[in-house]
């Protein structure tokens, strides 16, 4: 139906609500946050303040921010026609509303002098994420250079804070704050990936908003690309938070009758702090009909990759060797990871010959395959099919298939530095697109494998393809790689791993079936990387494994249960040679991976609970069923404490009258590796009942953890006292139709 003056577009879901108003003729965002009820007011009689020395009528805050209705902060849009319309004044010329539990709308806004229309989608979901993002046409005879469409939403005043992550190689996804200042805070990827330091989500939120209480707005670009996400503060008091694509210079001209769409934002609001934000991704991940899971009916299998074990070294009998142990252990699935292919004796060479390489594997990868599957464990394979090496056969035959700042000629151009001795393919090139395409489908005919672990182990730095940047492309053909092997082979699951935790975004991810959080696979930095990946990220999509006793990036030694349980909240795995390890140590391991298997359901279906722990050398979290009858925590202690003893530790998150048992499961009482004290907790022995209630406000006495140790907790329900409060406490986000 066509936009009508005086009726808003309200959508409300999951305790979140939008609401719109169109009597300016244009799409004025008056709300995004907590449901504000079935009634509305007459918004006709809310209209801002006109303040001295300012515009004569009060200045709209738009879907799309514009100086032509007087917004002095980041405008949504930006782009020109060689130099001219160089400001849009859009203004609605359709609404379509959705009926019924769709909960959805699209906004079309158009402005003829300026040969520019705007379609904006937007979707509320059952948990009460949102989903917006913006197609751009080109309506002018000319062309249209675009240099930024953004997708933004308001923030409400209470918020004074700022949370985002950042990170490195091996250090993913640590979190940082300041306060929320008039002006505009700003983060750039500009990695042509998503980036070791990517924010992953943005929030503002009240005062000290933690894990469980506080309002908090957050956002996420679904994009593996170039890209920024901002929080704008204007001077009118008036604050909001968003995200666009990071666009080169010229990347985007559009012919006429063209296109550009951007990637999704999401966005969330919570009432009840950073977990009722994860409430909401998780939510929406796990009601995908193609989530892991849903799509292949099965649980995510307990995963050995060989790369921490051999490196390299792709002798079949230590391989042969490392599927029996594994199979031993009651690993499911088993991946070959780097030093298969042609020429690949170490990083410096073969990228891009995707063949098996017949010196190594002169009957192929068949006797391998055949071993592993005649364990039962499924076969998976590494490859890196966007980069190339310079010593390779493909780089030598198709030099200019290699991106670069300028376009290859007969005498050479120059080339972006190398990164791990390697440059990035041109997938823009249609013929580099086919060949890589080619052979990836020929490798999964040939073969029985499962599943790939699909690296990308450089940023795109200087990428550009045809003498023009190229990152915009170059991530849209990456897509279309994986969409198109996804419909050759729908059974083949991908992991999308970049250098670790590079490339961890909702775009990857609805090509892919998880992510590999970090390269470093020390328990202790684990802790912080897979906490916060985990924000939005739920467990299930998470590559977690138990590496060696002492890391191989970090060089930190950690005794196997702290490990373990470390790696129990995720995609659970091994990168480790266990062909060696002495009776005792395989009998631990063998019993952590059925603790991961008997709670597996649990801890991929469940809600995330992080408690606000006030020790900063301990931290709590765990997984708790929707339904109020199980949960499994983690205690973990990060550093020694400035207290002898930790306290009370509560375990939040559980219905309130109903009674529980709770039983420490691993490690037993008496490591003396894990604990430090003469005397446990009575409790510890043989486990206490509490209600719900008392668990999350008075808790329990905890043991004395020695640093970088853990302790799990399981906990059933037995009892329960008033069945009538109970629906209430189960979700932090009751569902709402629009």
């Amino acid at each position: 139906m066509g936009a009508l003056h005086g009726e808003p577009l309200y959508l409300r879901r999951g305790g979140t609500s939008l609401l719109i108003d169109f009597s300016t003729g244009e799409p004025a965002m008056l709300h995004f946050g907590a449901d504000l009820g079935p009634a509305l007011p007459d918004l006709s009689l809310l209209g801002d303040p006109v303040p001295h020395s300012a515009l004569d009528v009060p200045v709209t805050l738009g879907l799309i921010p514009q100086a032509s209705s007087g917004w002095r902060g980041r405008p949504g849009l930006r782009g020109h026609r060689n130099g001219e319309a160089f400001s849009a004044r859009l203004r609605v010329v359709n609404v379509e509303r959705s009926g019924g539990e769709d909960c959805s709308a699209v906004i079309t806004q158009a402005d003829a002098e300026a040969g520019v229309t705007v379609r904006t989608e937007i979707r509320i979901h059952d948990g009460g994420l949102l989903q917006l993002r913006h197609r751009l046409d080109n309506d002018g005879d000319g062309s249209y250079s675009l240099d930024e469409l953004a997708a933004v939403l308001p923030v409400g005043r209470a918020a004074t804070e700022i949370l985002d992550l950042t990170g490195r190689w091996c250090r993913e996804s640590h979190p940082q704050r300041l306060p929320l200042r008039q002006g505009t805070w700003v983060r750039s990827g500009r990695h042509g990936r998503t980036g070791h330091d990517s924010s992953l989500l943005l929030a503002a939120g009240t005062p000290g908003f933690g894990n469980r209480h506080g309002q908090v707005w957050a956002v996420h670009l679904g994009w593996s690309g170039n890209h920024e996400s901002f929080v704008d503060a204007a001077a009118d008091g008036r604050t909001v938070i968003g995200a666009s694509e990071l666009l080169g210079t010229g990347e985007i001209t559009l012919a006429a009758s063209a296109s550009y769409e951007t990637p999704w934002l999401f966005a969330a609001y919570s009432a009840a702090g950073l977990d009722g934000i994860s409430d909401a991704f998780y939510a929406w991940f796990r009601g995908r009909p193609h989530h892991p899971g849903a799509r292949s009916g099965k649980a995510r299998p307990v995963v050995l990759n060989v790369w921490e074990a051999v490196y390299f070294d792709h002798r079949l009998p230590v391989l042969l060797e490392l599927a029996d142990a594994a199979a031993r252990l009651g690993v499911e699935r088993y991946v070959l990871d780097d030093g298969w292919f042609r020429g690949r004796r170490s990083d410096h060479a073969g990228l891009g010959d995707w063949y098996v390489d017949d010196d190594l594997w002169p009957a192929g990868l068949t006797p391998l395959i055949d071993a592993v599957t005649g364990h039962g464990m499924e076969f998976g394979l590494w490859v890196e099919p966007e980069m190339i090496n310079e010593d390779s056969d493909l780089a030598r035959n198709h030099p200019d298939w290699i991106a670069g700042p300028a376009p290859r000629t007969a005498g050479g151009s120059r080339l972006p530095l190398q990164w791990r001795h390697q440059q990035v393919l041109d997938l823009v090139n249609p013929e580099a697109w086919q060949y890589i395409f080619d052979r990836l489908d020929a490798l999964l005919r040939a073969n029985n494998i499962a599943y790939l672990k699909w690296d990308q182990n450089r940023d795109l730095t200087e990428m550009g393809h045809a003498g023009r940047p190229s990152v915009h492309a170059q991530t849209r053909a990456v897509y279309r790689l994986l969409d198109e092997l996804r419909k050759a082979h729908p059974g083949v699951e991908i992991e999308s791993c970049s250098s670790g935790g590079g490339r961890v975004d909702l775009g990857i991810l609805e090509r892919t079936d998880r992510v590999w959080g970090s390269d470093c696979n020390d328990a202790l930095e684990r802790q912080t990387i897979q906490r916060w990946t985990g924000m939005v990220v739920p467990p299930e999509l998470v590559g977690s494994h138990i590496g060696p006793t002492t890391s191989h990036t970090t060089a930190r030694t950690h005794d196997l249960s702290f490990r373990a349980i470390t790696a129990m909240f995720g995609h659970f795995g091994l990168e480790w040679d266990v062909r060696g390890l002495g009776d005792s140590e395989r009998a631990e391991l063998a019993r952590a991976i059925a603790l991961f298997k008997e709670y597996r359901p649990l801890l991929h279906s469940g809600r995330m609970v992080r408690a606000d722990e006030p020790d900063p050398a301990l931290r709590l979290h765990g997984v708790v069923s929707h339904d109020g009858g199980e949960a499994l925590y983690a205690l973990v202690s990060v550093a020694t404490s400035f207290a002898e003893v930790p306290g009370r530790i509560s375990l939040p998150g559980l219905l309130p009258e109903a009674g529980y048992r709770v039983e420490a499961v691993y490690p037993a009482p008496e490591d003396r590796r894990a604990f430090l004290q003469t005397a446990p907790p009575a409790w510890l022995a043989g486990g206490v009942e509490a209600t719900g209630r008392f668990l999350a406000e008075s808790g329990l006495p905890m043991p004395v953890l020695n640093p970088e140790h853990g302790l799990l907790l399981a906990v059933r329900r037995v009892t329960t006292a008033d069945p009538a409060a109970e629906p209430a406490a189960t979700s932090g986000h009751p569902a709402r139709s629009s």
